[in-house]
């Protein structure tokens, strides 16, 4: 499978975004978020909202340094109940007009510098969890988009589960030397099969979107595995398959804290 577009992913930031400000909507803000144990439905939606405002003025601006969270502007979920749900969606439709503004050229991120375009692929993975956070605290099972969930996943597994530059990696203290993973979306609708392969080599972690041999193979469809990876559910659901090793995947989950 390949890379999303910039316009499915601007598709899929509105919509999942849209999700969140309907259940703002229908449910009480004092609604606890049990899979953020300290989060209740408001600091949900706050967070929400000011991150995806947040990158929106880090690429609006071409900032090349880090702007402090808590200094975005309209960073707070409206008192007034009318104003709670337009206000989460808007803070969407802000980063889709500051990127599409931006085009190539590059701004900050804790990456170093990079295109406007990261940060829609970063807030919509990161939306896509915290839409099936919203959903759980309101009794529904999410189904998250499968293609959506395959580029969470990659982006986690090769972009985001590492340490920061010149910090130790836990993974590779987590599992044994030689150490391997194999993870498989099984999604009939995605664009051939969709995989990866996790080693501990004696360079460090490597990822590849590729298929072999290994120590723990897992399974199932690509929104459950990215649930499972950000520890929205355990790896025993009954539409994923862990086989060999169960030790390998307990590792990694232990050491790539979302």
């Amino acid at each position: 499978m390949g890379p999303l577009s910039t316009d499915r992913l601007h598709a899929s930031l509105e919509a999942d975004t849209a999700a969140i400000a309907a259940i703002v909507a229908q449910q009480a803000l004092s609604l606890p978020i049990p899979t953020c144990p300290e989060w209740t439905l408001k600091q949900l939606a706050t967070h929400v909202g000011r991150e995806h405002r947040w990158a929106a003025l880090i690429t609006r601006t071409r900032s090349q340094v880090a702007i402090p969270f808590r200094d975005v502007p309209d960073g707070k979920l409206p008192d007034d109940p009318a104003e709670q749900a337009p206000w989460v969606r808007a803070g969407a439709r802000s980063l889709v007009e500051a990127v599409d503004d931006a085009g190539d050229e590059l701004v900050w991120s804790f990456m170093g510098p990079v295109p406007g375009s990261f940060w829609s692929r970063r807030m919509t993975n990161e939306t896509l969890v915290h839409r099936a956070d919203a959903d759980i605290a309101a009794g529904r099972e999410p189904v998250l988009d499968a293609a959506q969930a395959a580029d969470a996943i990659d982006e986690w597994l090769v972009d985001m589960s590492g340490p920061n530059p010149g910090s130790p990696d836990p993974r590779a203290a987590a599992w044994p030397a030689g150490a391997s993973m194999q993870v498989t979306a099984t999604d009939p609708g995605l664009d051939g099969v969709v995989e990866w392969l996790i080693r501990n080599t004696e360079d460090g972690v490597v990822v590849e979107r590729a298929r072999g041999s290994a120590d723990a193979v897992l399974s199932g469809p690509a929104d459950k595995l990215l649930l499972v990876f950000m520890r929205r559910l355990p790896v025993s659901d009954p539409e994923l398959s862990l086989d060999g090793d169960a030790s390998i995947m307990t590792g990694w989950l232990d050491s790539t804290p979302f």
